[in-house]
Formats: C-alpha cells, sequence, structure tokens
C-alpha cells in the first residue's frame, strides 16, 4: 500500500488527505482504495490558529481532501480550507475538496432581509482555498451545487439506506413518509426504488426560533403499517421526533428513521431514545461520540461509496449514478 496510487499509464498519482475531524472515515476510504493516506503535520496554536503541513510531496498529484465538516464545526472547515491553500501550493495537479456533509447547507437562500446566504459563501472559500472540484453527500438542497463554478459530485446514500431498509421491513405493509414539505422528492425517491406509497407530514417552522416546528396534518394512509421517515439529516431530532409522534398517534404500527447524517445536537440523543422510534439508520457521514449511541442507533458505513465516486473522478469515468441513486 502507498500514499499514491498510480494509473496503469503509469502518469498519474492519486493522494488522499484528512483533516483531524474524522480519521476513522478517512481511513476506511483508504482501505476501500487500497492505498494509505497521506501523513499530515496539524495542530492548534494556543491562540487557537490552526497549522497544517504535508510531509510528502504532491506535485502533480490528483489530491483528493477529506474532512467532516462537524462540531467544533467552524475549525474543521476552517483546517479543510487550509489544507486545500497548502495542496494548491505544493503544485497539486488538481484540488478535489470533499466535506460528506457540507456545512452552513441549510443557509441556502435568504428567508427574511439582513441575512447571508451562508452556503454560498462557503463555495466561495473553498474555490478561493484552491478546491477545483467538489464532493459530498447528500446536500440539504440540490440547487447548492450552483453555488460552485467547478465539477460538483453529489453523492446519494439512497442506495446504502434503502438496501438496509429493505432487508427490516415487510414491504407489503411499509409506507415512505416524508417529515415535511421539503422532503417530498426525498421520499419519492424511496417510494419508488422500494415500491411504497408515500405519506407526507405538514409542518411549519417558526423562523424566529431556531429548530422549533409545529406538526399541522398528516397526507396519507400509515394506520398498521411499518413507516420509514426519511430525512438528510437529524441535528436536534425535533422534526423527526415530532413526525413520528404524529405517525403513532395515526396508528403507525413501528416506525423507523433513515436519514444520512447523525448531527445530533443538544438533546438529540436523549429525544430519540425516548421517542419510542424502533429504529435509527444514518451513515457515518459525521463521527459519533459514544455518548451520541444509543440502542435504537444503525450506523452504515459511507466509504464505499466515496471511495468509488473518488475512483471514478480519478480514472475519468462516470459519476452520473452516483448522483441520482441508480447505483
Amino acid at each position: 500500500m502507498t500514499s499514491g496510487i498510480i494509473s496503469h499509464n503509469m502518469e498519474k498519482k492519486l493522494v488522499l488527505v484528512s483533516g483531524r475531524a474524522h480519521p476513522e472515515l478517512a481511513e476506511a476510504v483508504a482501505a476501500e482504495l487500497g492505498c494509505e493516506l497521506l501523513p499530515v503535520t496539524a495542530y492548534d496554536f494556543a491562540n487557537g490558529e490552526i497549522y497544517v503541513r504535508f510531509a510528502e510531496s504532491v506535485r502533480g498529484a490528483y489530491a483528493f481532501c477529506l474532512q467532516a465538516h462537524t462540531a467544533p464545526i467552524n475549525q474543521w472547515i476552517m483546517e479543510h480550507l487550509l489544507m486545500c491553500d497548502a495542496l494548491k501550493r505544493a503544485s497539486a495537479r488538481t484540488v478535489t475538496a470533499i466535506a460528506p456533509f457540507y456545512g452552513y447547507a441549510r443557509q441556502d437562500k435568504k428567508h427574511r432581509g439582513r441575512e447571508p446566504i451562508s452556503g454560498r459563501l462557503m463555495a466561495d472559500l473553498f474555490q478561493t482555498a484552491g478546491a477545483d472540484r467538489f464532493m459530498s453527500v447528500d446536500l440539504h438542497t440540490a440547487q447548492i451545487q450552483g453555488f460552485f463554478n467547478g465539477p460538483v459530485d453529489h453523492l446519494m446514500a439512497l442506495p446504502i439506506l434503502a438496501s438496509y431498509v429493505r432487508t427490516r421491513v415487510d414491504r407489503s405493509k411499509l409506507t415512505i413518509v416524508s417529515p415535511d414539505a421539503g422532503r417530498v422528492r426525498l421520499a419519492d425517491q424511496w417510494s419508488d426504488r422500494l415500491g411504497a406509497p408515500l405519506a407526507i407530514i405538514h409542518k411549519r417552522h417558526d423562523p424566529t426560533v431556531a429548530n422549533q416546528v409545529k406538526v399541522h396534518e398528516l397526507v396519507g394512509e400509515v394506520e398498521g403499517r411499518t413507516c420509514v421517515l426519511v430525512d438528510d439529516m437529524i441535528d436536534t431530532a425535533g422534526t423527526i421526533v415530532q413526525a413520528a409522534k404524529a405517525l403513532q398517534d395515526n396508528g403507525a404500527a413501528s416506525v423507523i428513521v433513515a436519514a444520512t447524517h447523525a448531527v445530533l445536537s443538544g438533546p438529540a440523543v436523549e429525544r430519540l431514545k425516548n421517542s419510542g422510534i424502533n429504529e435509527v439508520v444514518v451513515t457515518d457521514t459525521l463521527p459519533l461520540s459514544e455518548e451520541q449511541r444509543f440502542e435504537q442507533l444503525t450506523v452504515l458505513s459511507i466509504a464505499p461509496l466515496i471511495a468509488r465516486a473518488i475512483r471514478e473522478v480519478f480514472d475519468d469515468g462516470s459519476v452520473t449514478s452516483l448522483f441520482d441513486g441508480n447505483s
């Protein structure tokens, strides 16, 4: 195993580098690729500034820079930007920034006056730092791809999650549930993949209070059925737990939650543990501490998907199937 992968023409070199936020994922991706992570020196100065340096040459390499945007999110985003800048200044041929979970994705538009569009600012920062290409899994909204001027590989965890859920349910009694109107397209894709009917929970956000919602009504048949609530992320779990309660109140036989990103902030773990939800299925796009793990939680590896996308980009192959969930 080497820190670079040489292609058949012996002219192209791939290097995979990782920040400190989620080393387990980076090591799993490297194992899937059959390489080792490039050695990196990274530490914090006393005042909080971050220092990074690569221990081997990356000149002429196709560099893939992986970092999880997890808490403390601003620190790890800054480290990610610095690594991209270091790669570009070290004469890497191309730099692909990989953020399995894209920080600030929920701030993709102005809801009211005098607000930033932070998701766009993030894209500008990565391009300024030297990233030629960006790769992420299940962006909060697909139009975030338009914030970047270069290629964006928008991967989908749906095949991984759906393949697992398929083994856990009686599909004749299955209903896919969107927890809000914004996730109807995602729920549609699940519905098509598993051949199950769709239900929608209508909710309303209070724009003046973060992470608080109210359930208004449920559209669809859920009584006596196994309901799979699908979402892109679970943050404080307020939305998911309220949606699960609405399903239970309407006679659902059991509730499974499937989401790509397990942010699990603040009260999320306690809410999920005490919600009566039968299983919570997530991927490891973000690291989970022991305190964030609980009996109903199942964590699936995203590493094979990311490794396959890296391989396709490096070999000038097609990543289209990884965009649309048909892989």
